[in-house]
């Protein structure tokens, strides 16, 4: 799927133009029973349980139950699926992430477009990865590591969650601004061994995300040398980011709520409105921070351009690194 940038833009921007036919009406209504919330990944990681805070905030707002499903398998595309193919009425909602963004140039057939055939909703959450070597490693900032890594092609290898993951695309483009030649190495999520492999150093570098690893660099079981977000994480304040030394990288997470093109715009805009006013309350602001990101507020056309921006990105770095699915 390649469109042209303006192309990106338009429909970005078109996703806040909806028909507005009884939107009071509809808006005051909305919702009349539980509400799906559809999550393409196993439970218990970053995305699963930024959606359930998600859906709790929203189930105490507008008092009615927003019900977790996951829909695990190939990387949250079965789940896309599913949710673009539901009736547009505001009951069967998507969590929307980098990971779809990524899916859109990584695989070569899918059955859907998800700057055509989902209307974006509200973005919630930005969570940054984090550039983390073994306690071993010769490096202890950015700037070693390049040099080493150049002085030593091909001989550092980079761990990540599976092929097209944020993880994997974090340290291809790394490789690709840095200048720099790893072997990337694949596994099937890292708590599969690669957390193993990274503290004894049988793989040297991965750019996990943070709300994963934080507790392994805290304990001092992996070394921390940069997050990749543009500013510095709350999380971790000491650490600089890998943008202070290559100008222009980032490479962060984000999450928020999708629904299938169709849906009526009076939902979409109290869904953004209630969702809105999580950022407001110093309870969520907390719990936002504890799973290491910072709020992500904006409206659909906002969350909109976000997606088509990060569609065209990424494609640049699959292109590159020549990765397909598996």
């Amino acid at each position: 799927m390649k469109l042209p940038r303006r192309r990106l833009l338009q429909l970005a921007a078109g996703a806040a133009v909806l028909p507005a036919v009884s939107r009071p009406a509809r808006a005051q209504a909305y919702p009349t029973r539980p509400v799906r919330f559809v999550v393409g990944f196993a439970p218990g990681g970053g995305g699963d349980l930024a959606t359930r805070l998600m859906g709790q905030w929203l189930s105490e707002r507008l008092g009615q139950q927003f019900v977790v499903e996951n829909r695990v398998g190939a990387a949250s595309n079965l789940a896309t699926e599913q949710v673009v193919h539901a009736p547009p009425d505001g009951y069967t909602l998507i969590q929307l992430n980098v990971a779809n963004a990524i899916n859109a140039s990584l695989y070569d057939k899918l059955s859907f477009n998800i700057l055509t055939d989902l209307v974006p909703v509200a973005s919630f959450m930005r969570v940054p990865n984090v550039m983390e070597v073994s306690p071993s490693f010769p490096a202890k900032t950015v700037p070693e590591f390049i040099a080493y890594a150049k002085a030593n092609p091909g001989k550092v290898m980079f761990a990540s969650s599976g092929v097209g993951t944020t993880l994997h695309m974090s340290g291809e483009l790394f490789k690709a601004m840095a200048k720099v030649d790893m072997l990337h190495v694949p596994y099937r999520g890292l708590g599969a061994g690669g957390y193993a492999d990274l503290m004894t150093g049988t793989v040297h570098v991965t750019f996990d995300n943070l709300s994963s690893s934080i507790e392994l660099v805290r304990g001092g079981k992996l070394r921390a040398l940069a997050v990749t977000s543009t500013a510095r994480s709350e999380a971790l304040p000491d650490l600089p980011t890998v943008g202070d030394f290559l100008p222009g990288y980032e490479a962060t997470a984000w999450y928020g709520i999708a629904a299938p093109v169709g849906t009526p715009a009076a939902i979409v805009e109290r869904l953004n409105h209630e969702l809105n006013a999580a950022f407001s309350d110093p309870r969520m602001r907390a719990r936002i921070a504890e799973l290491g990101g910072t709020p992500l507020p904006g409206s659909p056309a906002d969350f909109g351009r976000l997606i088509a921006e990060e569609t065209e990105k990424w494609a640049k770095v699959v292109k590159l690194s020549g990765a397909k699915a598996e």
